[in-house]
């Protein structure tokens, strides 16, 4: 396997990016003609924890009610197969490996009914947002030996190691995996502000105080000077 690039950086101009993720894969016998190959390829970002919350309009107000907290869910996960993802992986290869999305969600311990609803939303959020993306047939396999697939990476990545692997499937049982990580890091002034702020916050306060009075003071001048 091999990716197109094992690093992303972060800049103070980064909209996104993305990764072609390629392979051959190398046998010994010839392949049985009845049970086609499959490839899936997971693209996991850090774990946090995550609270969802459930707004209701009250008295004319939208206001917290309920909430759960979800243990750990990747801040990115990509899911990209040959074909739709139940066609390639059993339920219990699945379940073994935490292949899909929802498997890669933990909430436990939660006391409210319908935790099930809030972990449906959060992934539709992020869905949404371009952070969970689950893509069937995005994996081209040519002559049952190369294979490749495309993840867009969205502008709002969390910085840390992501965890990729590429799994091959023969009539739904996993028969070879390939793990590796790509490195996602911020650089430049990006790096410099983002460690200022978390080292050294009150120079960051004051930074920004100045900045922000800099900014008022030039558009005051610029005014003025229109006015004339």
């Amino acid at each position: 396997m091999g990716l197109s690039a094992n690093e992303v950086a972060i800049t103070a101009t980064f909209d996104g990016s993305d990764i072609l993720i390629f392979g051959a894969v190398k046998r010994e016998a010839p392949p049985p003609s009845d049970q086609p190959l499959g490839i899936v390829i997971t693209v996991s970002g850090p774990l946090t924890p995550v609270t969802v919350r459930h707004k209701e309009r009250r008295f004319g107000l939208w206001v917290n009610t309920d909430l759960v907290l979800v243990d750990a869910a990747p801040s990115f996960y990509a899911v990209a197969s040959t074909g739709a993802l139940t066609d390639v992986l059993t339920d219990t290869e699945d379940l073994r490996h935490s292949v899909s999305l929802e498997r890669n969600i933990r909430s436990v311990g939660n006391e409210v009914d319908n935790s099930a609803d809030y972990t449906a939303a959060l992934i539709r959020i992020r869905a949404g947002q371009g952070q969970y993306q689950v893509l069937p047939g995005a994996v081209g396999l040519d002559e049952e030996t190369l294979f490749r697939a495309r993840i867009d990476l969205p502008a709002n990545l969390t910085e840390g190691s992501y965890d990729t692997r590429i799994f091959i499937t023969r009539a739904g049982q996993v028969i070879d995996v390939v793990e590796t990580s790509i490195d996602v890091r911020k650089v430049g002034i990006e790096a410099w502000l983002f460690n200022l702020s978390r080292q050294q916050p009150f120079l960051y306060g004051a930074l920004s105080l100045a900045l922000a009075v800099l900014a008022g003071w030039s558009a005051a001048a610029m005014f003025q000077v229109l006015r004339r």
